[in-house]
């Protein structure tokens, strides 16, 4: 039925409207028809040859409006979702052994997850670096960090920060920050994104030496991301906790070259200076990843 209906509705081109509706199949008839079989592209047609004030373009101006409001809803529906709902991101894996003169066991892995709804925006982030060395660990880091944005405007947005972070070669077993400012995206285009926030945060450290410390900072971060083509993406991160005693500084550039829709290779280079870290421990620390990118 719906392929007869479409094949009379492309038919009324050549047809006349008054003699349509005198045949056994009215306009009417046919409007109802394709409405009953959601056969858009019929009325589509219809709409073309029949007067605007007719009830055959009432009825399908109905249908379009009601259409439209139903795509509408469910896009507002999905973006609300659940707290674990609608979640879009991607994952990263790089490992490598050596052996020989060293023998070399590491593995580096991270989840990146980003929630858009309405009026809130969730990013969450994870990293794991591990590394051993002729059967001694010489890297063990960790990070897990949730940030909610509210957003004022397009581009204005309020934000909170808890992140926890693990490192034991910069000598700290943990350091647990909370944070709250402002954030602004001072790009905002389909190949480039730059977005800057700053704001107070509170910093709990915990060192490996026994002790531990808190103490107020000032945090601010700017997140850069340019597409150069369609495949190649560079990306820039940076963020500094400024405080009296020992402040932090980090940079993270990263550059993926898609390989699939949904796998990408990824190149990034690390930089984390501590300004005042304990004794007998280097100021600065690097880290290169070479990792595969998984899309979700």
């Amino acid at each position: 039925m719906k392929t007869l209906v479409t094949c009379i509705a492309a038919s009324i081109s050549f047809i006349s409207v008054s003699a349509l509706a005198q045949s056994d199949m009215s306009i009417d008839a046919i409007v109802d028809s394709a409405i009953a079989n959601d056969d858009a592209d019929a009325l589509d047609a219809i709409a073309k040859y029949v007067p605007e004030q007719s009830p055959a373009a009432k009825k399908i101006s109905a249908y379009k409006s009601a259409a439209a409001l139903q795509v509408a809803e469910a896009e507002a529906a999905k973006k609300r979702g659940g707290l674990f709902d609608n979640w879009e991101g991607s994952g990263q894996l790089g490992a490598f052994q050596s052996s020989g003169n060293t023998t070399s066991v590491g593995v580096s892995a991270g989840v990146d997850l980003t929630k858009e709804g309405e009026q809130w925006r969730y990013k969450f982030r994870a990293q794991a670096d591990y590394q051993r060395t002729n059967g001694a660990t010489d890297r063990e880091q960790f990070l897990a960090a949730i940030e909610p944005n509210y957003k004022i405007n397009d581009r204005l947005y309020v934000y909170g920060l808890a992140q926890y972070e693990r490192d034991r070669f910069q000598g700290f077993s943990s350091r647990y920050t909370l944070s709250g400012g402002v954030g602004y995206s001072v790009i905002k285009t389909d190949n480039m994104q730059l977005d800057l926030k700053a704001g107070p945060a509170w910093r709990k450290t915990q060192l490996i030496g026994g002790g531990s410390d808190s103490s107020i900072a000032g945090l601010a971060a700017a997140n850069y991301s340019w597409k150069i083509s369609p495949n190649v993406t560079l990306t820039q991160d940076l963020s500094g906790y400024i405080q009296s005693g020992n402040s932090t500084y980090t940079s993270l550039t990263g550059i993926n070259a898609k390989l699939s829709d949904k796998l990408s290779a990824r190149l990034s280079y690390q930089v984390e200076h501590e300004t005042a870290p304990p004794v007998g421990l280097e100021k600065t620390d690097t880290l290169t990843r070479a990792t595969l990118v998984f899309g979700f």
